[in-house]
């Protein structure tokens, strides 16, 4: 429940945390929501900067579907030195009234070249 709030989980990275090694470009992970749900904003962070899910609808998609990020439209963050991944839903910093409901699964995230 999103309402006047953002659920968010955050990691923080001791290791692994330089993400330019062997060529990588793109941040992948797999999501999977439920046509019950709300339409809700959804965003990946790395530090203080976040992307966007270009589709609120896909807290809604059944199924298993891809979301490739290319690692440039994290604007401001030293790769080589990544602080934390968070994945989250709303809009960073700004909750709102009227936040959807739903449960979302995330699977598979990773880097590829």
């Amino acid at each position: 429940d999103n309402a006047g709030k953002t659920s968010e989980v955050t990691r923080t990275l001791t290791d692994k945390k330089d993400w330019t090694e062997q060529g990588v470009t793109k941040l992948v992970l797999w999501i999977r929501g439920a046509s019950a749900n709300a339409a809700e904003r959804m965003y990946v962070a790395l530090g203080n900067a976040q992307v966007y899910h270009p589709d609120d609808a896909a807290t809604q998609g059944g199924g298993w579907n891809e979301w490739v990020i290319d690692l440039t439209e994290f604007a401001g963050v030293d790769l080589a030195n990544v602080p934390s991944i968070t994945i989250g839903f709303g809009t960073r910093g700004a909750p709102v009234a009227t936040g959807g409901t739903g449960t979302v699964h995330i699977d598979d995230i990773g880097l590829i070249r």
